[in-house]
């Protein structure tokens, strides 16, 4: 079991560094990497999801490559048109509804996405539930008309009822994601008509095949994206994204653009908005330059050890 920390090219879900635990098992690697608000209850599938990629492998893919999206994070509007014209995506994902910030500043960066996209691109993107209902509408109605069209907005709001309540006054299709994966029962979500798209992330479900459940459950559309992983944790949502009986969205699997380094030579970065499935997990060979410092080693091992007394999922 190793502790890795990763510095971010840019803030980002509040964090500056990224840190996670690779386990090795006889099928390869694992990464475990819940984020630090995440409750040990909660971490639960995250690390159920590392130990299914050590131990148990994933389901064979029925497709080779997997279409992604860029990820532009709160940056000013030159940033991110530089961002998305390097990406080579045809798709973006821009990050509004950030705590202080404007809408005027969110369309502009989302117009300047537009820009660098051209009218054929595809443009989304996440509030991260900070939205209420009335706020949700007016913002998506706004943002749509900078986007000159959005794919999608995803969880503009907290709950499910929200979410439903939005999606009955916008014209833009409604994603949800908080609802999904940090949800009781991930079924409500379609249930309830509140979402037109399902964001599914491999880690928060459990692995690949409890996450190939719920997509096929909740009779979505679905987009695999990712929780900010190296390319350890990158491949089990590929694979995720690889064995889903169809895949009508670009997925959110390009986010190692956010990371400042890799824990592997073999890093899982788009090429011209393509990803392949890969049949396992790079081996990380650059895992000493990234190595945690022994506080942050402790914090995580003993973390492992809380959410193993909760799940029986890994040994030491």
């Amino acid at each position: 079991m190793f502790v890795y920390s990763i510095p971010m090219r840019n803030r980002f879900r509040g964090i500056t560094v990224r840190e996670g635990v690779l386990l090795e098992g006889p099928r390869g690697w694992g990464e475990f990497c819940a984020f630090l608000d995440y409750s040990d209850a909660e971490c639960v599938p995250w690390l159920a999801c590392a130990v299914e990629s050590a131990v148990d492998g994933w389901p064979a893919p029925v497709r080779t490559r997997i279409p992604v999206n860029c990820t532009v994070p709160v940056v000013s509007p030159e940033r991110a048109y530089e961002i998305v014209v390097a990406s080579g995506c045809t798709t973006a994902k821009v990050k509004v509804a950030d705590p202080g910030a404007a809408l005027s500043d969110d369309l502009e960066r989302v117009a300047a996405v537009r820009d660098a996209l051209g009218p054929s691109g595809a443009l989304r993107v996440d509030a991260n539930t900070a939205w209420d209902v009335d706020t949700a509408v007016r913002a998506i109605r706004e943002l749509d008309r900078a986007a000159q069209g959005l794919e999608y907005v995803e969880q503009p709001c907290p709950s499910i009822e929200e979410l439903a309540a939005v999606r009955r006054r916008v014209d833009v299709r409604i994603a949800a994601d908080e609802s999904i994966r940090r949800a009781d029962d991930p079924l409500k979500v379609a249930v309830a008509g509140a979402a037109d798209v399902a964001v599914i992330k491999v880690a928060p479900l459990g692995g690949v095949r409890r996450a190939l459940e719920v997509a096929e459950a909740c009779g979505l559309p679905c987009v695999v994206s990712s929780a900010v992983e190296t390319s350890v944790g990158m491949a089990a949502g590929l694979a995720l994204a690889g064995a889903l009986p169809s895949l009508d969205f670009a997925c959110g699997l390009g986010t190692l653009s956010l990371l400042d380094g890799d824990v592997a030579s073999a890093s899982l970065r788009p090429v011209d908005g393509w990803l392949p499935v890969p049949a396992g997990a790079p081996e990380p060979d650059r895992f000493a330059e990234f190595a945690a410092d022994p506080a942050t080693t402790r914090r995580w091992e003993e973390r492992v050890d809380r959410v193993q007394a909760q799940s029986g999922a890994v040994r030491r």
